[in-house]
């Protein structure tokens, strides 16, 4: 197993490092294992054709030129072509060694960044909402609702943090009141069904909002998810509100549902720009309520703390921790590095 926290496979600084979702794309450049992270402004994913060009234009403010990179990204990482799931974007490791001149280049995905960040922030970039103190060396859940819905795992095993990647945001969603099957009768269905996904992230909002609307015969007054969520948290709006209160419970049920499948005991945290700006709504109890709720654990899940990540750059602060402590992680890069003369 190749893996960066094996001696030989350490890489080369400068490391260009960056986080890489559907919407926005992040990027910093790391002189040496002791030097603060160079950050660049955050890059719109639309306004470039394709991930080479934003690179370049980032490599174009700086004389720092990297010799590494380590890139996390929305979506699955699997051969030379890997697709991003909410962008146009196609990273293709070997054109880009070529083309930007990086010998070394690691591709991770975007919530495996999310996952080492858990470990590397400090507390003051951490807001806990209810649940007992979280376990040193347990076991972590993260997800964060965001262009899509991000999750991942941490486990701690021969004394290094193991990230585990994955596709969780895509397991069913069901309603569970009259009220809940009620509405779920005007969310729109993917092949017969509906995923955490298809609610739990920007666009979810906005469908969740006009289901609730048509479920009261209503016409819908806002288009966007930060209207929505502006609307419900000030409770100027009835259709907004509900949808906010429906937004938090459904969070909260997946979050319970990943924290028993890992057995959570080092706590869940909420990562992304929705649950920040949400964080009000989050404190209120209905998270933590619909999270508790899974008779006959409903004990264990009492004692499980949640976290909202409130660093407003969480992965980047991950991945280079990975990059100048790559023993302390376990990551497995076998088939997801790319080095200049080696196939890894």
């Amino acid at each position: 197993m190749a893996s960066l926290s094996d001696h030989s496979s350490i890489m080369e600084f400068p490391i260009l490092i960056g986080d890489i979702g559907g919407t926005n794309a992040r990027f910093a450049i790391i002189v040496d294992a002791y030097a603060d992270a160079r950050e660049f402004p955050t890059i719109q994913t639309a306004d470039f054709e394709t991930i080479d060009d934003a690179i370049q234009s980032v490599l174009d403010q700086t004389n720092i030129i990297p010799k590494s990179a380590i890139l996390a990204v929305a979506g699955p990482v699997e051969g030379d072509e890997i697709d991003l799931t909410n962008s146009k974007w196609v990273v293709r490791p070997r054109e880009m060694m070529e083309g930007l001149n990086i010998g070394d280049i690691v591709v991770l995905n975007d919530f495996e960044a999310q996952a080492l960040a858990v470990v590397a922030l400090g507390e003051e970039h951490l807001e806990k909402i209810g649940g007992g103190p979280a376990a040193t060396a347990g076991s972590r859940v993260v997800l964060g609702p965001g262009t899509g819905l991000g999750v991942s795992a941490l486990l701690h095993a021969r004394r290094v943090w193991i990230p585990v990647p994955g596709e969780g945001g895509h397991i069913d969603l069901g309603p569970r009141t009259e009220r809940e099957i009620e509405i779920f009768r005007h969310l729109e269905k993917v092949e017969g069904r509906v995923s955490a996904e298809q609610v739990l992230c920007g666009r979810g909002i906005v469908k969740l909002y006009r289901a609730v609307a048509r479920a009261d015969g209503k016409e819908p007054t806002f288009s966007k998810p930060e209207e929505i969520t502006a609307a419900g948290l000030d409770r100027s709006d009835e259709t907004a509100s509900e949808t906010l209160d429906l937004f938090v419970t459904f969070l909260g049920r997946v979050a319970g549902d990943l924290a028993l499948i890992f057995m959570s005991h080092g706590g869940v945290y909420l990562a992304g720009g929705i649950s920040q700006r949400i964080l009000p709504a989050l404190k209120t109890g209905l998270l933590r309520e619909a999270f508790e709720d899974k008779a006959p654990h409903s004990e264990v899940l009492h004692e499980i703390p949640i976290f909202v990540i409130t660093h407003p750059r969480a992965a980047i602060v991950g991945l280079a921790a990975y990059a100048r402590t790559p023993a302390r992680f376990g990551v497995n890069t076998t088939g997801r590095r790319w080095k200049r003369g080696e196939v890894l």
